[in-house]
C-alpha cells in the first residue's frame, strides 16, 4: 500500500509538470472594491455568486491575500510588477507607470512567446483619464504613456464592452501561442447600481468593523448586490474564453485590486482596505476544493504567475511566488509579514479642508498576529474615500453628533488628531477596535513591527520618515522636533 501511495503522488506530480510544460494561458480576473469575505464561496450566505463558488469549488480560495495599498491605482502598479507601489514610484494617482519599471505580462511577452492584452475598466497605470490639460501635456512630451508598446491588445472602455473586446483579442490571438489576458470589471466600484436584485437589508450579516445601522444595512446590500452582478459578468467571460480557447490548461485567477468603499475599507490600512478575496483555479494542476490561509501580498502575483510560465523572477521583483501552495507542495517561502501603503486619491488636490478621503500618507506591517499602522498625517480628519454621501457614512457621523455611536466606533472614526501609531492583537481583536500601541506588554512586539516596517521602507527608498523601532530619549526626541532636525 506504501508503494501504491507513492506511485500515486509520482503520477499527480508528473502530471502537473506536463501541463505546466505547455505554457500555461493565464486569464486575470480584477474586481473593483472588493473586501474579503464577499463573496458566497466564503460564507456570505446571503449573497447568490454561483459562477464564483463554482470557480472556488473547482480551484482553490485563498483568505489572506492583502493588497500593498487599499487603492486602484498603487495596488495595480505591484499586481503588474511584483514590488510596492512606492518602489515603482507609483503612490500618486495620475503617475504613468514609469518606463523602467516592466510588468510581468512584458516578460511573458518577450520571453516566452505569449499574447498579452487587458480589457475592460481602465487599467489604471498609463496616467489618470482625468488628468489636467497640463498633465497630458507632460505626458506626450515625455512619452510617458507607454501601455500601448507593453500589451499585445490594449483596452480601458469599461466592463460593458468586455464581449466585444473580448473577442477582438482572440480575433487577433495567434493561435499557436499562449495567452495572458487581464479582464477588469467596474463593480463593484460606487456607487452600486448594477445590483438587479440585491439581497434584503434584513438578511446582511454586519461585520464586527461596522455599526450595526440601517444605512450601513443598506449600503451593504447595494454593494452585494454589485458583486451579484460582477458574478454574472464572469459567467460571461468564462463561456467566451471556453468557445474561442477552451478551459484546458489555463491558469484563471480571480481577485480584488482592493477593499469596499465603506468606512475601514478602501483608502483605510486596516485589513477591510487590504484582505480581498483571492480563488484560483488551474485544471488538472490545483486540487479542486482547497483553501489556504497562506499570508500573501499583492506584490506576490507577479512572481507566482512568471514561475507558472516557465519565465525567470528578476531579481528586482520583491514578491513571492505561491506557486507550491497551488501546486500542493509545502511553502518554505511563506511570508512573515505583508506590508501596505496609503498615500493620495484619485485626483484630488491638496487644501486646509483635505480629509483622508483625499490624502493620507500611512504605512502598515502585518504579521498572522498583530497589526502596526503608522500615521505620518494624523490631523487630517477620517473620512471614507468615494462613499462619504452615502447612507452608510451619513448616519455614522448623525450617531455621532448626538453621541449615540458605539464608543469603539467613536474613537475609531472621530479621535483628533488620529494616533501616530496604532496596535492590534488580529488574534483577539480581528476587527482592529482596540489600539494597543503604547500599553504594557507589547514593547517586544512593537519593536518587531516597527523593524520590520522600516527594513522595508530603507529598501524601497520611501519618502516618508522612518520609524524608530528602539524609542529615542525624551528629551533629544523633544530637541530634534523644536528644531526640525537632529544633531546626529
Amino acid at each position: 500500500m506504501k508503494h501504491f501511495y507513492a506511485w500515486a503522488i509520482a503520477c499527480l506530480i508528473c502530471l502537473a509538470s506536463e501541463v505546466m510544460a505547455a505554457k500555461p494561458n493565464i486569464v486575470f480576473i480584477l474586481s473593483d472594491d472588493q473586501s474579503y469575505p464577499f463573496l458566497g464561496c466564503y460564507g456570505r450566505k446571503e449573497m447568490k455568486t454561483p459562477t464564483l463558488d463554482n470557480f472556488a469549488a473547482q480551484g482553490m480560495k485563498f483568505s489572506r491575500m492583502f493588497t500593498s495599498a487599499p487603492q486602484c491605482v498603487p495596488s495595480r502598479a505591484t499586481l503588474m510588477t511584483g514590488r510596492s507601489p512606492v518602489a515603482c514610484r507609483i503612490s500618486r494617482f495620475s503617475s504613468p507607470l514609469p518606463r523602467e519599471e516592466t510588468t510581468f505580462p512584458e516578460l511573458l511577452r518577450t520571453q516566452a512567446g505569449y499574447f498579452v492584452g487587458v480589457c475592460g475598466r481602465s487599467y489604471h497605470l498609463d496616467g489618470s483619464h482625468n488628468a489636467s490639460a497640463s498633465e497630458k501635456v507632460v505626458f506626450d512630451t515625455y512619452g510617458m504613456n507607454t501601455f500601448k508598446d507593453r500589451f499585445n491588445y490594449l483596452d480601458a472602455s469599461s466592463q460593458d464592452h468586455i464581449e466585444e473586446r473580448m473577442n477582438e483579442f482572440f480575433d487577433q490571438r495567434p493561435k499557436d501561442r499562449p495567452y495572458f489576458l487581464w479582464v477588469n470589471y467596474n463593480d463593484p466600484h460606487y456607487p452600486w447600481d448594477t445590483g438587479k436584485n440585491p439581497p434584503d437589508p434584513s438578511t446582511v450579516e454586519v461585520p464586527g468593523y461596522l455599526p450595526d445601522l440601517p444605512g450601513v444595512r443598506k449600503d451593504l446590500s447595494l454593494h452585494e448586490g454589485e458583486i451579484e452582478h460582477l458574478d454574472a459578468l464572469t459567467k460571461m467571460v468564462l463561456d467566451i474564453i471556453k468557445t474561442r480557447a477552451g478551459l484546458e490548461n489555463t491558469l484563471f485567477i480571480f481577485m480584488g485590486d482592493n477593499g469596499m468603499a465603506l468606512p475601514s475599507g478602501k483608502g483605510s490600512l486596516h485589513d477591510p482596505g487590504l484582505n480581498v478575496p483571492l480563488l484560483v483555479w488551474w485544471s488538472g494542476v490545483v486540487k479542486p476544493g482547497t483553501d489556504s490561509n497562506a499570508l500573501l501580498s499583492g506584490e506576490d502575483l507577479a512572481p507566482t504567475c512568471l514561475e507558472a510560465a516557465g519565465v525567470a523572477v528578476p531579481k528586482r521583483i520583491t514578491g513571492i511566488s505561491f506557486l507550491p501552495v497551488l501546486l500542493g507542495r509545502t511553502f518554505p517561502n511563506e511570508r512573515q509579514y505583508i506590508f501596505g501603503e496609503r498615500g493620495p486619491h484619485g485626483d484630488a488636490t491638496f487644501d486646509i479642508k483635505s480629509t483622508t478621503a483625499q490624502v493620507d500618507y500611512s504605512r502598515c506591517v502585518r504579521s498572522s498576529h498583530y497589526k502596526l499602522i503608522y500615521n505620518v498625517t494624523p490631523n487630517l480628519r477620517y473620512v471614507p474615500v468615494d462613499s462619504c454621501g452615502a447612507p452608510s457614512w451619513k448616519e455614522i457621523t448623525r450617531a455621532h453628533e448626538q453621541h449615540q455611536l458605539a464608543s469603539e466606533f467613536e474613537a475609531l472614526y472621530f479621535t483628533s488628531p488620529r494616533p501616530i501609531y496604532e496596535l492590534y492583537d488580529l488574534q483577539q481583536d480581528p476587527n482592529e477596535l482596540k489600539n494597543l500601541y503604547g500599553l504594557q506588554g507589547t514593547e517586544d512586539v512593537t519593536r518587531e513591527l516597527k523593524t520590520a516596517l522600516q527594513a522595508k521602507m530603507v529598501m524601497d527608498y520611501d519618502y516618508l520618515p522612518l520609524t524608530h523601532p528602539e524609542g529615542k530619549d525624551s528629551k533629544k526626541q523633544h530637541s530634534e522636533n523644536e528644531s526640525g532636525h537632529s544633531e546626529d
